[in-house]
């Protein structure tokens, strides 16, 4: 017997897929240069919105959104990699999932940290240099461009080589952030989807991007 369970649900698939197209941005941004920087600057915007409304998400978002749900002991976790994983491991984040997403989440909060007082000393700072020491913005702009972003491009391209092995090897992952549920061959509780839910991460996302408005606007 198989059972239609909704994994995840809308606000955290659009977190996912918002989040993934800032990144590839920021790289590619970073990379031009120029007046592209204008926008790698926005784009950090709004990562730093999209961090903050996950970071709340993870609290009150559906079941399998919750950081309480994906929050592995290092016992499960090498039971996991030894083929013994429980079966609720296969329905949200894996043990090993689990901690690639704390780490990429830990690294993008970091370097969107390091880029608010970051200084090129050319033609862009971040907008909160002023309120630190030079010696903290000199090193925040060393770890934002010698270390930080090839921190970020080395856990997306981990993320994306692990995404292709599950979908070469068990034929999932894929879907279920696309559409939200995922057909198991046991029954497990379903992250709750509904019209509220959503109103609710609307007024979040919204009092998010409001937050980082107005962070960003003390640098004015």
């Amino acid at each position: 017997m198989q059972y239609l369970v909704r994994v995840w649900d809308l606000p955290t698939r659009l977190f996912h897929w918002s989040l993934a197209a800032c990144v590839i941005g920021l790289v590619v941004t970073a990379k031009v240069g120029g007046d592209a920087m204008n926008w790698h600057f926005r784009l950090g915007y709004a990562v730093l919105a999209l961090l903050a409304f996950r970071l709340v998400w993870g609290l009150v978002g559906g079941h399998w959104s919750r950081f309480i749900n994906f929050i592995y002991s290092p016992a499960s976790l090498l039971r996991y990699l030894r083929g013994q994983g429980e079966p609720a491991h296969s329905v949200g984040h894996t043990p090993l999932g689990a901690g690639s997403v704390f780490a990429l989440l830990l690294v993008l909060a970091v370097q969107v940290g390091s880029g608010l007082i970051s200084d090129d000393e050319i033609s862009f700072a971040g907008p909160l240099t002023r309120f630190v020491p030079n010696a903290s913005v000199s090193l925040a702009t060393w770890y934002h461009k010698a270390v930080g972003q090839w921190l970020v491009i080395g856990l997306v391209v981990l993320h994306l080589v692990a995404i292709a092995f599950y979908v070469w090897r068990k034929k999932q992952l894929v879907k279920p952030m696309l559409v939200g549920d995922k057909v198991l061959d046991h029954p497990e509780q379903s992250s709750r989807d509904d019209a509220v839910m959503r109103i609710a991460a609307v007024v979040l996302i919204g009092l998010c991007a409001a937050g980082t408005a107005w962070l960003v606007s003390l640098g004015g």
